[in-house]
């Protein structure tokens, strides 16, 4: 077996987003740090975020008030602790982002203050961004900043496949001691060995057909996390987001929720407004009742698309407001400034994930997960508009500082065993990872979407743990590639967010169900638990910890 020099550093973190790099920007100078992304640093989610951050910076608005408001959005299932954490610390978060560079937008060219737009769920204006390009400006301050540090090292192109931990080893300690890692340049697998890990991965949007997230949302870091032994919680509550740009060229365009928030109404073809029917809000009423007021429409009438027009506003308001929307649309020969944008919901983002603390720690030591991959129960059933880059400012700083104050207690880790590829070769049927995942996809949104059954979830249960097996020969015999861990991560995902759903006898939030239409008030709101543990024969099984409710199923080995 051919031997590589094992990359060591203090902290490794996977993942190059806003959570990723603003925990190695906060963690000190003296500490080394690795910055792992799967394709260019800037390729996530982060990038493509329009909309902006909640955060209270106006003296009409009130801590209290951004603390009822997700509440309310989150359906009973926030965590209060929670909610108050990251909401007190959104002004110092943003604060960090303005002393860094970030360009965000001001009242007028001549104004001190910032202009803050109102998003569904929001009470009062509280969002501040940059234009319609948030993260585009969030991330490039994050990405410049992270260069000029001389101890920061940034990889491009580099997946990690999986954490190692101690009782892989056949430690007890069940800590994480690193990762391994495919060089997609390289093409071959290394080892990150580090005092301390961080998975900032992102979410698993890209499970379903349509979405309006970037390919890297393939739920690596919940995956990882599983397989290493952690937690997941409320992988039922997938947000859809109602407004993605409807066009044959515009693939994963959103729409940002900001233009409804300027005024925006929502029009069948004939014209004729809609959303009043569903909810006093119209539409600023909360995503999760907005996409599905929209899909009950569109299979109501057997349409593709709704509309979304925002013409009656000035062109010049427009044009300022909303630059990117504006230019993707007249591109595709849409002038928004005359006609209204045709758009459909698609998966928008991940509010369950990882179990962690306040500090972002997980149930394995040494691993902490941040960002869209863990589940802090900021948003309980259903995440409110634009906490979500709030939620990775926050709890990257929280994590940065727990991880800074524990540093010189931990020590390197060993040697670690390298990846083994002496029983597999290259593969030459890629065309089944292809398959696979194209059923993956379809099957999810079919039948785990924006409206589900029991009879839908038992279908999508049957053809997942059939590609399960698939996949995991696969696996084991061809050597890795980016596609076939993308593709097994997604499929774990899929299954924990199918059984996570068949758990959950009720409606609530982001989880609509027509044998269960309506919220169970029996007793208090619960959060659907998976806990992974391992048989004696090394094969595993879940415990599914509902609060009062404990039952256990059994899982394939992973």
């Amino acid at each position: 077996m051919v031997m590589h020099t094992q990359h060591q550093y203090d902290v490794l973190v996977i993942g190059s987003g806003a959570a990723g790099l603003t925990l190695a920007l906060r963690l000190p100078a003296h500490t080394r740090i690795a910055v792992l992304a799967k394709g260019p640093v800037q390729e996530g989610s982060t990038f493509y975020a329009q909309g902006g951050i909640s955060a209270v910076m106006d003296s009409r608005d009130s801590i209290e008030s951004h603390i009822e408001d997700t509440m309310r959005a989150g359906a009973g299932l926030c965590d209060p602790e929670a909610v108050r954490f990251t909401v007190e610390r959104g002004p110092e978060a943003v604060q960090w982002l303005i002393e860094l560079g970030v360009p965000f937008t001001r009242k007028d060219k001549r104004s001190r203050d910032f202009h803050l737009t109102r998003e569904g769920g929001h009470r009062h204006r509280r969002i501040i961004h940059a234009a319609d390009a948030t993260g585009k400006a969030v991330e490039t301050s994050l990405i410049g900043e992270a260069r000029r540090r001389d101890n920061i090292d940034l990889f491009e192109q580099h997946i990690a496949v999986d954490l190692i931990t101690d009782e892989r080893l056949g430690g007890r300690q069940h800590r994480c001691l690193g990762a391994y890692v495919l060089d997609r340049g390289k093409g071959r697998v290394e080892v990150f060995r580090a005092r301390f890990v961080t998975l900032a991965t992102g979410g698993a949007s890209k499970v379903y057909l349509y979405t309006s997230n970037p390919d890297t949302s393939t739920g690596d870091g919940i995956a990882m996390a599983w397989r290493a032994g952690c937690r997941v919680a409320n992988m039922e509550f997938n947000q859809f987001h109602p407004t993605c740009l409807y066009h044959p060229q515009a693939k994963s365009f959103l729409v940002t929720e900001a233009v409804r928030g300027e005024g925006g109404k929502l029009l069948l073809p004939d014209g004729k407004p809609f959303m009043q029917r569903f909810d006093s809000r119209a539409e600023l009423a909360p995503r999760d009742i907005v996409a599905r007021a929209i899909d009950h429409e569109m299979k109501r009438l057997g349409i593709d698309h709704v509309l979304l027009d925002i013409s009656h506003k000035p062109a010049a308001f427009i044009r300022e407001h909303f630059p990117t929307v504006y230019q993707r649309c007249l591109e595709l020969g849409i002038d928004i400034t005359r006609e209204p944008i045709p758009v459909v919901p698609a998966a928008h983002y991940t509010c369950g994930g990882v179990r962690t603390d306040l500090h972002g720690r997980s149930d394995v030591e040494g691993l902490y997960v941040i960002g869209e991959a863990a589940c802090t129960g900021l948003h309980g059933a259903n995440r409110m508009a634009s906490n979500s880059l709030l939620e990775c400012l926050v709890f990257a700083t929280s994590a940065a500082g727990d991880i800074s104050a524990r540093l010189e207690q931990v020590a390197m880790p060993p040697e670690l065993p390298e990846w083994d590829e002496s029983q597999v070769t290259d593969s030459d049927e890629e065309v089944v990872v292809s398959h696979n995942w194209e059923e993956l996809r379809r099957f999810m949104w079919d039948y785990v979407g924006i409206v589900r059954t029991d009879k839908r979830l038992q279908r999508a249960r049957r053809r997942v743990e059939l590609l399960e097996l698939e996949i995991q020969e696969y696996y084991g015999n061809f050597r890795v590639t980016n596609d076939l861990l993308e593709l097994r991560n997604l499929v774990q995902v899929a299954e924990l967010i199918i059984r996570s759903a068949q758990m959950r006898k009720e409606s609530r939030g982001l989880h609509y169900t027509l044998d269960y239409p309506e919220p169970d008030d029996s007793r208090p709101p619960s959060d659907t638990v998976l806990v992974p543990q391992r048989n004696e024969d090394g094969s595993q099984h879940v415990a599914v910890d509902k609060v009062e409710q404990l039952s256990v199923v059994d899982l394939k080995p992973s």
